[in-house]
């Protein structure tokens, strides 16, 4: 364990991948108006999840995502479990957080946990297809391409799973809330995915650096 610094590389970058994936599973049930849409606030975390993805195709490879990407949905469902216990307990008289606030904040529906662990499944195995194989066409070079590129494509599909599992089906939304909402959710990932690709080459440049001086102390 911890035999060479790309273990680290991997092991820091599991640990972000994890977090933000459950934090925005446990706000996704708040939905906020973006210009007079609503919208799930769990979009909130996705930018660092997307960076730390592309990062972890890059150097661990279709393997390393989606072995990431498994045991990240078996730790959802772990949270949601937890957490379903935490609601059904009631709450002293002395908490400052009483059980009707815990359930309105952590008691979200079976259809909205169904929902947001099979988008992230699907969105994740196509975001590691579709890298690899613009990785396969273009070699090392456009690391932009395949970064923007497989989350443009992975985010289309994961904005109306989840929407339509958790949402639509319950009646939650009509059918025209359910498309715009869908679409408006998904513009805002593609704009925050291109202004994020910055932090994809500063990703790269920082872990080719760590794993550079690492061979060099070798060969020191």
């Amino acid at each position: 364990m911890f035999q060479n610094r790309k273990d680290i590389v991997y092991v820091i970058l599991a640990g972000i991948f994890i977090t933000n994936a459950i934090v925005a599973e446990l706000i996704g049930g708040k939905l906020i108006d973006v210009f007079g849409v609503p919208m799930s606030i769990g979009i909130l975390p996705w930018p660092i999840v997307f960076i730390t993805t592309d990062l972890i195709n890059e150097y661990f490879g279709e393997k390393g995502v989606k072995k990431l990407s498994l045991i990240t949905a078996g730790l959802i469902i772990y949270t949601f479990i937890i957490l379903s216990f935490a609601v059904k307990i009631p709450s002293t008289g002395i908490s400052s957080v009483t059980t009707e606030q815990f359930t309105a904040v952590f008691g979200q529906s079976q259809l909205i946990i169904i929902g947001s662990i099979a988008a992230f499944i699907v969105s994740q195995l196509i975001d590691v297809s579709i890298f690899h194989f613009v990785k396969n066409k273009t070699g090392n070079k456009m690391i932009w391409l395949r970064s923007t590129g497989s989350t443009v494509i992975s985010q289309l599909i994961d904005s109306f799973i989840v929407l339509g599992i958790a949402f639509y089906l319950p009646g939650i939304m009509d059918g025209k809330t359910y498309i715009i909402s869908g679409f408006t959710g998904y513009s805002v990932k593609l704009v925050i995915a291109i202004l994020m690709t910055p932090m994809i080459y500063l990703g790269h440049y920082l872990i080719e650096k760590y794993l550079k001086n690492e061979s060099v102390q070798k060969n020191g």
